[in-house]
């Protein structure tokens, strides 16, 4: 009967992020990443052929973590509820995962995009690229009854923009944002939907 692995992918990748937090995806070398772990390489390369694979799944698992959030926050009834805990989701999700966020939010997806990544994960990467575009579109169509350029605009920009510009600065900082920076989201996210909503269509 074989042995169980020492180390699965969640705690490989843990190690990963926590190293491309620190110091930067071109930290994230194989080597790092096993003495990080104190994992003997075979370890590693049991579960990833090569280090573009590993930080390509690095990279999507936290995207998906964070675009899950705010695609189940769009799921409330109200529309105008479900934007505003859109916006939220930004803040609450980096302080459940301030690795995370830093690998989110301090770096281009490129840096972890390689040529070597498998089909299957460029496809998955296609695909929530496709779920966010999505569900702007159909929150915008919920909170303002029409579909322009403008109502567009300000949707990406409440739900989105707002946000990340929020935590940023907190998150390059090291840290993650104090409470009072989710009542600033949601003051600056009423006054773009109220404008907006006042708008002629």
């Amino acid at each position: 009967m074989p042995r169980p692995a020492k180390f699965d992918e969640d705690q490989i990748l843990g190690a990963a992020a926590t190293l491309v937090a620190t110091r930067g995806p071109a930290a994230a070398t194989m080597t790092a990443i096993k003495h990080a772990l104190g994992a003997p390489s075979g370890s590693i390369y049991h579960r990833f052929k090569t280090r573009d694979e590993l930080l390509g799944k690095l990279w999507l698992s936290k995207a998906t973590a964070f675009q899950d959030r705010w695609m189940d926050a769009l799921e409330e009834a109200d529309p105008v509820r479900a934007g505003l805990e859109a916006a939220l989701s930004m803040p609450r999700q980096v302080r459940l995962d301030l690795d995370g966020a830093r690998v989110m939010l301090l770096h281009r997806r490129e840096d972890f995009l390689m040529d070597g990544w498998p089909p299957e994960m460029k496809a998955e990467a296609e695909r929530l690229g496709r779920q966010v575009k999505e569900g702007l579109s159909a929150m915008t169509k919920r909170l303002f009854e029409r579909d322009t350029a403008s109502a567009r605009r300000a949707t990406a920009f409440a739900t989105v923009d707002i946000p990340f510009s929020a935590v940023r600065r907190y998150v390059g900082e090291g840290g993650s944002p104090p409470p009072h920076v989710d009542a600033l989201i949601e003051r600056a996210y009423t006054a773009v939907i109220e404008v907006e909503r006042g708008a002629q269509p």
